[in-house]
């Protein structure tokens, strides 16, 4: 995967990021954050929050947050992959836990949607603690590009 720029603060990229990000109930309610986006790229955070363990033992994030922050980064680099973003739904996510979560650590998941044809979208993503070189799951995902429901908003509005 390669690594992107930081982006700046009022890019297109950015723009579509957060409204996409607004259109996703569920995640706002875990508290997914965007903190970059570029052309097929986005950087996404989940941040540590008790609700969201699911081992209280040792205080890690529930595996089912952390794919739900995989799922999202990889739609969004689907979206900033796309010059008009048709509505979208995921075909298949395999997502390759490498070590748990760290106690109380956010989770950061950055995703490049790295190939387009005319109906699938073709995603990889790195969740880690701020440091790819020491990831804690690797996903690859299929994206149906035109899928029922309805395009993102154009506007700030989110999605009915």
């Amino acid at each position: 995967m390669t690594a992107q720029p930081e982006t700046p603060e009022e890019s297109p990229a950015l723009e579509t990021a957060r409204r996409f990000a607004a259109a996703i109930p569920h995640g706002a309610a875990i508290g997914i954050e965007v903190v970059a986006a570029a052309h097929a790229w986005t950087r996404l955070r989940l941040p540590w929050r008790a609700e969201l363990v699911g081992n209280p033992d040792r205080g890690l994030l529930h595996g089912g947050a952390i794919t739900t922050l995989i799922d999202s980064a990889s739609g969004l680099a689907v979206f900033l992959a796309l010059e008009r973003p048709p509505a979208i739904a995921t075909l298949d996510l395999r997502i390759d836990y490498l070590r748990p979560p760290g106690p109380g650590e956010a989770v950061i998941a950055d995703a490049e949607c790295y190939r387009l044809t005319r109906s699938i979208a073709f995603v990889r993503v790195l969740a880690h603690h701020g440091d790819a070189a020491r990831p804690i799951a690797h996903g690859a995902s299929t994206f149906k590009l035109d899928s029922p429901g309805g395009p993102l908003p154009t506007s700030g509005a989110s999605r009915p």
